[in-house]
């Protein structure tokens, strides 16, 4: 009975073939762990660049927003207040001339006294546009109440609004937004959509709170993407944004519009 054994020097070979097999195999894997990490951290560095890109374009389209904002409340300064507080700064040298008879010095009176109360009513309603009184001191609800309440006094549209929500007043500055948004989409439908009626709607699903939005407008394509890049939309966009909402625009011609945002 004879047993053959590996002789040392072929032992030492088989050694060296299977180190040097899992050497490469170990290279191999680190290689590719090494190029696969790569190509995951290349991927979140452009999913960070897309987001700050995305927060860029926000912020641009807020600061438009507020610029524009600020056009609008310097035109309606000059236009309302400094052009009457004018005519009133005339009419007060009228009286220091001489020899004015009473039907005229009442007159003039008059006219300041008409002028000094339009400039005031105008006055407030600018300050009322940028944050309401009724919003700061009772809360969104009260706020779109009266929202739509001044709506309705143009006679032009009617207003449906049902609240199931009970908001908390902490989140006061959340709220601006949501209120904003509604003040922008409400504009929107007597502007452009020419709506007759609006339909506003919150209630509270899952611990989500949702705010559905309606009016009978002339509608728009909402297929058509350039329809929803108005600067107004875009000033929606940024406070949804704000809000970690999500919003939702539907629409067709000659039908209204139906928004569906949560906050």
């Amino acid at each position: 009975m004879s047993t053959h054994s590996i002789p040392d020097k072929e032992l030492v070979a088989i050694i060296l073939y299977i180190s040097l097999f899992f050497i490469v195999v170990a290279v191999a894997l680190i290689i590719f762990f090494y190029y696969s990490r790569k190509k995951i951290i290349q991927k979140e560095l452009e999913k960070k660049d897309l987001v700050l890109q995305y927060q860029k374009e926000q912020l641009h389209a807020i600061i438009i927003t507020q610029e524009e904002e600020r056009k609008r409340i310097a035109q309606d300064l000059h236009d309302d207040i400094s052009s009457k507080l004018n005519i009133v700064s005339l009419n007060s040298h009228l009286l220091t001339a001489p020899n004015l008879t009473e039907t005229e010095t009442a007159e003039i009176t008059e006219n300041i006294i008409n002028l000094t109360t339009k400039a005031l009513e105008n006055s407030r309603k600018i300050a009322h546009n940028l944050l309401p009184p009724v919003f700061e001191k009772f809360g969104l609800n009260a706020g779109i109440e009266e929202l739509c309440e001044e709506f309705e006094t143009s006679k032009s549209v009617k207003t449906h609004y049902k609240n199931e929500i009970d908001f908390d007043d902490k989140d006061i500055d959340r709220h601006l937004h949501v209120f904003r948004i509604l003040q922008e989409l409400m504009n929107n439908s007597m502007r452009h959509g020419k709506a007759t009626e609006i339909w506003i709607s919150f209630i509270n699903r899952d611990g989500i709170n949702i705010c559905d939005y309606e009016d009978n407008g002339v509608g728009f394509d909402s297929a058509n993407a350039e329809n929803q890049k108005g600067l107004g939309m875009k000033n929606i966009d940024s406070r949804i944004s704000f809000l970690e909402g999500t919003i939702k625009i539907t629409s067709e011609i000659n039908n209204g519009i139906a928004v569906n945002f949560t906050f």
